[in-house]
């Protein structure tokens, strides 16, 4: 029988409050308040609580504060930077690529609720994982739905709402997002 963990990572109805879950998140909780605690702190001192919040980060800059739900979640790859007030629910994986920048207030969100509401008051949610290619830039206040790929060399505009999968090279933007010219 599957745990929720494992359903929630696998995209299938999961109960959040389970006990597995919970403590995760409330670990979560515990090093992000550290972290968030540490804006005048030097790099390398704020990499040290995020090496053991995220999954795999190496050379990453994100400003706090910074919130996520459980952290091991996120894959993020060299050079990733991530300004103010960013968000990341990390309930499917979120894998980030390569010299990716996040302008403040980027939110990325891979939890979702049943539309009907019948089954949405029962309780239990989803999650669908989101893929960030290299070399992509989120401007200021972009929502990256869950589900979404967005490809490498990319730029979405800020307030961006993306919706749906953004190929590579291009510049998206728009509410809903959509691709505006090739790069």
């Amino acid at each position: 029988m599957k745990t929720e963990l494992q359903k929630m990572l696998d995209g299938e109805l999961y109960v959040a409050g389970d006990k597995e879950l919970v403590d995760m998140r409330d670990n979560a909780r515990v090093l992000l308040s550290q972290y968030n605690q540490m804006m005048a702190e030097p790099l390398e001192k704020k990499n040290a609580v995020l090496k053991q919040l995220l999954g795999k980060c190496s050379t990453i800059d994100i400003q706090p504060p910074f919130f996520c739900d459980y952290g091991k979640h996120i894959i993020a790859g060299e050079n990733f930077f991530m300004n103010f007030n960013c968000v990341i629910l990390d309930c499917a994986l979120v894998t980030i690529g390569d010299n990716v920048m996040c302008g403040p207030y980027v939110q990325i969100y891979t939890a979702y609720h049943p539309l009907a509401a019948e089954e949405r008051i029962k309780g239990p949610e989803l999650a669908a994982p989101i893929t960030i290619g290299d070399n992509v830039w989120l401007g200021g206040g972009a929502i990256i739905c869950p589900g979404v790929t967005i490809g490498s060399n990319t730029t979405i505009g800020a307030g961006s709402v993306v919706t749906k999968d953004i190929p590579s090279g291009v510049f998206a933007a728009g509410n809903p997002c959509r691709v505006i010219r090739t790069i």
